[in-house]
């Protein structure tokens, strides 16, 4: 293993030098005044030869979070991120959490106010530099992260940085955080010598023990009704494929409830959309695929005598609390390696049930057809009255989007769009924290800038993406994506909960219930033109389809942001 010698004068640029030999290609920052060194380190860096990640000054640190996000989703690669000590770390916690509970590998690192009060280069010379103090920094957000530390000294970096990258790459993945002192990055160093590659290695996954993937194979193919529930597997997008030529060959049905991804083709014969509802009730075996929530129990359950196989990483998701969800079989290995064994262990376990397969097989495509056709009946009879629905809307985005990447936070109904390659859908994580989309959509425009990307958003949700700091974004680093807004003028999780509790109570027979209402909405056309974007209103189905075509040209031909607010039911 050979070293190489950098010409970096301080920790803040050994630290930056460090990023960038592992293949960190960008710096999503959020600055203040611990940032100092960092700075100084960027700016020489052209000048010295130093290496340094490219530095994206984001105006709000939940929004770097989720460009963070984004970029990962795309490329694969961990990602790092910058804020400003105590403050900017509590900015950064609903992001924090999104990646956990969504396995993404972010490297938050945040400065720490100066430890000393004179006498040292960076020490307090601002008033805050008392108030922003904590005892413990890293506690706010312990719970989140898979790993959190404090840099003490330059001996350190190379260290630090290769154990922060290789525990949040290391399966389950996951963010981590590192506190970095100002008076540590201001420290002089006389060069950096580091090694060519980071030696914590993290390119293998844990593969699963080959009794249990007999036991479920054994399972699947005594089964005469199986369901396959898939949530998270298409993260990874050869596990699309897999799961696929095992569903077509062993006449699997597939429900795809709560994804996040494209985990099976949406045109494949198999694919039994996204209701678990009609289906896990007379199941007589589940195979979960990387599922937090296979079902809803209140409405939903599998009869007692139904085996449950769960395929993940961690298969009983023991950062969660409470999920009582049974498991008869745990698969401890994500689908990318667990798939495939199951896969060829079934080849042997299913054979001499080939009529049984057969039978199944015609039986779950003509459901599939009947399916595809119920909903596309559905979205044209929302084509010409009353206000525009969620059923038009994703109608009309699935007809004008190509081959686009659609980041999806809420109003994309799945059942009536057609995903069929992988790597084209993402939704927002399952901790549900607001303000992801339109960043993340960012994100994932910065590593395929070739790519058109649409993010949908509900107004809410548009609302907590800070989308002044995101089309300022967008504009200074020609990114220009089409933003898709699903007005409804109010919180509407909040009011469909509400109502599902109380149906018949006070607040479901208001005027205007309490706490929901977004009214009067921002006219959030206007507020793309202020980043040099284009925006237009739709309220009438009939005009939906023009304007999103209209909105695409102004991306794809102009190269500018644009935004269609669609006033909805």
């Amino acid at each position: 293993m050979t070293d190489k010698t950098i010409p970096v004068e301080t920790v803040a640029e050994a630290y930056l030098a460090t990023l960038a030999e592992r293949g960190v290609d960008y710096l999503f920052a959020n600055a203040g005044t611990d940032f100092a060194s960092i700075v100084e380190g960027l700016a020489r860096a052209p000048r010295t030869g130093a290496s340094a990640p490219t530095a994206i000054a984001v105006p709000h640190e939940n929004a770097a979070m989720a460009m963070a996000h984004g970029y990962y989703m795309i490329t694969g690669k961990p990602q790092v991120v910058m804020v400003h000590v105590n403050v900017g770390t509590a900015n950064a916690i609903c992001g924090v959490i999104n990646a956990a509970r969504e396995n993404v590998p972010i490297l938050l690192a945040a400065g720490r106010t100066p430890l000393y009060e004179k006498d040292r280069v960076g020490a307090r010379n601002n008033h805050i530099h008392w108030a922003q103090e904590m005892f413990d920094q890293g506690s706010m957000l312990r719970e989140f992260v898979k790993w959190d530390y404090e840099l003490r000294g330059p001996e350190q970096v190379q260290t630090v940085v290769d154990r922060a990258l290789g525990i949040a790459m290391t399966e389950p993945r996951g963010p981590v955080y590192l506190s970095l002192p100002r008076e540590v990055l201001a420290e002089p160093v006389d060069g950096l010598t580091v090694t060519e590659q980071n030696r914590n290695d993290t390119s293998g996954a844990p593969h699963p023990d080959p009794a249990t993937i007999e036991r479920a194979a054994e399972i699947l193919a005594a089964a005469k009704k199986p369901l396959i529930i898939a949530t998270d597997c298409g993260r990874e997008e050869a596990t699309v494929g897999v799961l696929a030529e095992m569903a077509e060959r062993f006449a699997l049905p597939v429900v795809e409830f709560r994804s996040r991804f494209v985990c099976l083709p949406s045109s494949h014969p198999m694919n039994l959309g996204a209701d678990v509802g009609p289906f896990v009730a007379e199941a007589d075996a589940i195979l979960t695929l990387e599922s937090d929530v296979p079902w809803i129990p209140q409405f939903a359950e599998p009869s007692p005598d139904c085996q449950i196989i769960q395929m993940n990483a961690d298969p009983l998701f023991s950062q969660i609390p409470v999920r009582g969800f049974p498991t008869d079989c745990a698969i401890a290995a994500p689908a990318r390696t667990g798939l495939p064994a199951l896969a060829t262990a079934l080849e042997s376990a299913m054979s001499g049930r080939e009529n049984l397969v057969d039978e199944r097989r015609d039986r779950i495509r003509a459901r599939h057809d009947e399916m595809r056709a119920e909903a596309l009946a559905a979205a044209l009879g929302d084509a010409t009255t009353g206000p525009i629905t969620k059923t038009w809307l994703s109608h009309c985005v699935d007809r004008v989007k190509g081959d686009a990447i659609v980041v999806n936070e809420y109003p994309l109904l799945r059942p009536f769009m057609t995903f069929d390659q992988p790597g084209t859908f993402f939704a927002l994580s399952s901790a549900g924290g607001l303000g992801w989309g339109l960043p993340a959509a960012l994100g994932a425009k910065l590593a395929a800038p070739e790519r058109t990307v649409i993010s949908a958003n509900g107004d809410g949700a548009y609302m907590f993406a800070n989308p002044v700091a995101c089309h300022q974004v967008s504009e200074a680093q020609n990114l220009p994506i089409l933003t898709v807004i699903c007005n409804n003028g109010r919180w509407n999780a909040v009011h469909m909960a509400t109502k599902g509790i109380y149906p018949d109570g006070d607040a479901s027979q208001a005027n205007r219930m309490p706490l929901t209402s977004l009214e009067p909405n921002p006219r959030f056309e206007t507020v793309v033109e202020a980043s040099g974007g284009y925006g237009a209103r739709v309220e009438d189905p009939a005009e939906l389809q023009g304007a999103l075509e209209k909105a695409l040209d102004v991306v794809k031909v102009e190269g500018r942001q644009a935004l269609v607010n669609v006033i909805c039911q």
